[in-house]
């Protein structure tokens, strides 16, 4: 998902505005209509451009979906290491990285989700995405337990539990179990961490 070369069309040349407007633009179309039921016909009506225009960011409709998904998660990844910059306390960068992730699923509409779930390819996008978001989270455990602000006993046992739970949630165990959404379920996620983490005296 970090990979710069989801921001180059085929061929390797860097976009263009239009084309990173119109990249934005299908992003928001699929977030909220989802992509599946879509063909370049309508894609190309509802963005009014041309199929060539839609062609020079990917060499089919398939490959077009891949595309607006993997610039949906780099770019909602962009901005939660925005949001976390400059924080040094590892109990504030969880809540804010961790309900940063909430945010960005809560843009996502259940079509746009089905359809991940749905459609190999992008669903193996959102699966880089997690294990990148479960990484992360083990870092910061980590710089809490070396800061003091985490207790030491089980860190690492709990970061892999966190882990656990950001696939789950992925995977839609969670939310179909619980009856709530992503979003709803990663803000959960964030309050059984900062509480289960806290030294106590």
């Amino acid at each position: 998902m970090t990979s710069r070369e989801a921001l180059r069309p085929p061929g390797g040349k860097t976009l263009t505005a239009r084309q990173r407007a119109l990249l934005a633009e299908l992003e928001e179309l699929f977030l909220v209509e989802g992509f599946v039921h879509f063909t370049l016909d309508d894609l190309a009506a509802k963005t009014h451009c041309s199929k060539s225009t839609l062609y020079a960011l990917a060499p089919s409709k398939e490959q077009l979906a891949v595309r607006v998904v993997l610039h949906y998660f780099k770019s909602s990844a962009d901005l939660l290491d925005e949001r976390i910059a400059g924080i040094e306390d590892a109990r504030e960068i969880i809540g804010v990285y961790l309900t940063g992730i909430a945010e960005c699923l809560n843009r996502a509409s259940v079509a746009f989700m089905r359809d991940i779930s749905d459609f190999a390819p992008a669903r193996a996008a959102y699966e880089l995405n997690s294990r990148a978001a479960a990484a992360k989270i083990r870092s910061f455990i980590a710089k809490g337990v070396a800061d003091g602000v985490f207790r030491e006993v089980h860190a690492t046992l709990i970061a892999e539990m966190a882990t656990v739970l950001v696939e789950a949630i992925q995977t839609g165990v969670v939310g179909s179990r619980a009856g709530v959404s992503d979003a709803e379920a990663f803000t959960a996620l964030s309050e059984l961490l900062l509480g289960g983490l806290a030294s106590r005296p």
